[in-house]
Order: C-alpha cells, then structure tokens, then sequence
C-alpha cells in the first residue's frame, strides 16, 4: 500500500516548515527524500513515523504496518556490543552468524569485544543500519544513514540496502544527489516553497 501523505502542514512557533504539502510514496520501493537544511526533511519522516503530529492534513498507507529507522543521532545501547545491539530489536532466534554475515557485507571489522560507545562513527552507522535491514519491518526509514562512510563503505551500504531491503518500503533522507542516484529509487526534493518529485 503506497503512502498518501494529504495536505500535509507543520509549523513551530508560527514559522511553517511544511506547507499544503502531498506527495505519494510508492509500496515497495526505495524514495529518496532531498532539500535544503531545513525544508523539513527530518519533520516529514518523523510525521510518517507517527512521532509527531501535523498541524493539518492526513497521511493514509500506515496503519498497522511497522517501521525500522536509522536516526540521524546515533541510537545504540552504548554498553552493548554491535551484535548485541542488533539482535536487542530483531527476532529471538536471529544469530550471532546471520548478524556477522550482513557486518561482512557492509564492510564492518574490528567491533569484536568493544561496547558500542567505542566504535567510530562509521562503524556504529552501519551498526544501525544492519539493524534496521535485520529488524524485519515492513517500512525502513533513513535519515542519512551513510554519513562518516568513505566512498568505498558507502557503495558498500548501498548495494547492502538495495538487496536486503528489496520488496520493502524505503524512505531515505540524503544531501547528496550521486547516493539518491545510486540506490535507483523515486526523488522528492523539498524546498522553502514546496517539492519536485523526479
């Protein structure tokens, strides 16, 4: 079911950061989501998410259907392990071999025996993102989630999300036109005045 988000407008302290806004997100495909610092990227996610509420109009194609999401601000149980902080929100029966496998694909190494809060930032955004991609949800939300990845890591978490995600509903926020080209899903660039779907 596509996400129908319907004259969507949020404003804090009298300043709109989204206006009349309506765009749909198709099921089952990758979205990229693009603007300016603050055009309101990070709010329309959060208004997808339930996390906040508009000021007015509707968003429809989310009812009952759960969410994984890779925040801008690192989320990790800082004393936890990178498996451990995987398999806290996945299945029971997920192991500690399937999680060392998708750390592999994304060119994670050297997290063995080191809490989370000893990671590079790097390394703990391909923590979340494995986490995410392993949590199983049927919509995966995220807020540039190859921030601090070199080029190489970067190729690597996006070829990662484009297989492991596939079928799923994927909304990710990025500045950087070349990784929204890269994953190969629909752009929406929002702005002051509204958006452009492309």
């Amino acid at each position: 079911m596509d996400i129908r988000l319907n004259n969507i407008s949020k404003s804090y302290n009298g300043s709109y950061v989204l206006k009349d806004l309506d765009i749909t997100i198709p099921d089952g495909a990758i979205t990229c989501i693009m603007g300016p610092s603050g055009a309101g990227k990070t709010t329309l996610i959060n208004i997808i998410m339930g996390l906040i509420a508009p000021d007015s109009g509707t968003v429809t194609g989310t009812a009952g259907r759960s969410f994984a999401a890779v925040f801008q601000e690192d989320r990790l149980i800082e004393h936890y392990d990178a498996v451990k902080n995987v398999q806290l929100v996945c299945h029971k029966k997920l192991s500690q071999e399937i999680v060392r496998e998708h750390f592999n694909q994304v060119g994670l190494t050297d997290y063995d025996d080191k809490p989370a809060s000893a990671l590079s930032g790097g390394m703990r955004r391909r923590v979340e993102l494995v986490r995410a991609i392993l949590a199983d949800r049927d919509i995966i939300i995220l807020d540039e989630p190859f921030k601090g990845l070199d080029e190489d890591m970067k190729l690597k978490a996006i070829s990662y999300v484009k297989e492991h995600a596939s079928g799923r509903t994927v909304i990710v926020i990025t500045h950087n036109k070349d990784e929204a080209d890269a994953l190969g899903g629909f752009i929406v660039i929002l702005n002051n005045i509204g958006y452009n779907k492309l």
